[in-house]
């Protein structure tokens, strides 16, 4: 039998991504980068609490609220990330050009995306620096505890507990 085109199952996957401001209405705008992402990316099945935290790589006055949220999607790796960009540049979000970490309004990353390994020009996956930031294990294990890390192997529990614990 064949099925008509609208039936076909698309495969739907699971992208955990961390957000992050350090300026203006933090909350506010984390909460309207989340409704923005449920409209554009995908159903939010998981979500965190929302922590104050300390900047990560460069000194600023401006203490950041971090979450982060899982989505199921149906887009690709690539698709997601174009739709955060685009999310963070109306909410805003102006890029400097310079490598370096800045204040920001919003910061939105895929830091997992089901068990995919990727390593492409704009994307790594998983998030290169997941392991180093307890700013992204913390609310991370809040909603994927058992989730594995494809490459090194250990649970989000596990790499938290790694960076937390005195050596």
């Amino acid at each position: 039998m064949v099925m008509p085109c609208w039936f076909v199952d698309h495969q739907m996957s699971t992208a955990y991504l961390s957000l992050g401001s350090n300026l203006g209405d933090r909350m506010a705008l984390l909460e309207e980068a989340i409704r923005l992402i449920e409209e554009s990316i995908g159903t939010i099945v998981a979500r965190s609490r929302m922590v104050e935290t300390e900047p990560w790589g460069f000194t600023t006055s401006h203490r950041f609220i971090n979450a982060c949220i899982a989505v199921n999607t149906e887009l690709s790796p690539q698709d997601c990330l174009s739709g955060l960009k685009e999310i963070e540049k109306r909410m805003g979000r102006l890029k400097s050009g310079k490598k370096e970490y800045a204040d920001r309004l919003i910061d939105i990353d895929i830091v997992l995306y089901d068990d995919l390994v990727v390593e492409t020009s704009n994307l790594i996956l998983p998030h290169p620096h997941l392991q180093h930031r307890t700013f992204v294990l913390g609310p991370l294990a809040e909603i994927a505890p058992e989730k594995v890390h494809p490459v090194l192997g250990k649970t989000i529990r596990s790499l938290l507990e790694d960076l937390t614990s005195p050596s």
